[in-house]
């Protein structure tokens, strides 16, 4: 028997009270994944979640979890290109595996979180 998506409280800024919303609603708020090999449909899906975070708060650090073999040289480089182009920081921590060119995107990001 499936149990789904758990849902957690979450309190919007400004809000009094916490609304019940799934789990990847809430992590994709300040977290990304990769989590797979780099090809072209994971690196729109990371560079325009890049942006949007960067669009709607400019403040606040964007973490990017890593836990991938590589992948294609251009799409890497698009991702690379977002970290460094976007407002906030992004911080890279590595879950497992960083190879080839998930290496390299996890040397572009920010080494200590203050």
């Amino acid at each position: 028997m499936p149990i789904g998506v758990p849902k957690v409280p979450y309190r919007i800024p400004g809000d009094e009270e916490a609304t019940w919303v799934d789990l990847y609603n809430v992590m994709y708020r300040e977290r990304t994944f990769l989590g797979q090999e780099i090809r072209c449909e994971i690196t729109n899906h990371i560079t325009g979640l890049m942006v949007y975070l960067s669009i709607e708060d400019g403040i606040s650090d964007i973490f990017l979890f890593l836990n991938s073999p590589g992948g294609w040289l251009i799409s890497g480089m698009a991702i690379f290109d977002t970290m460094q182009t976007v407002t906030p920081d992004i911080y890279t921590i590595c879950l497992g595996i960083a190879a080839s060119m998930a290496s390299f995107i996890l040397l572009g990001g920010e080494r200590v979180h203050p």
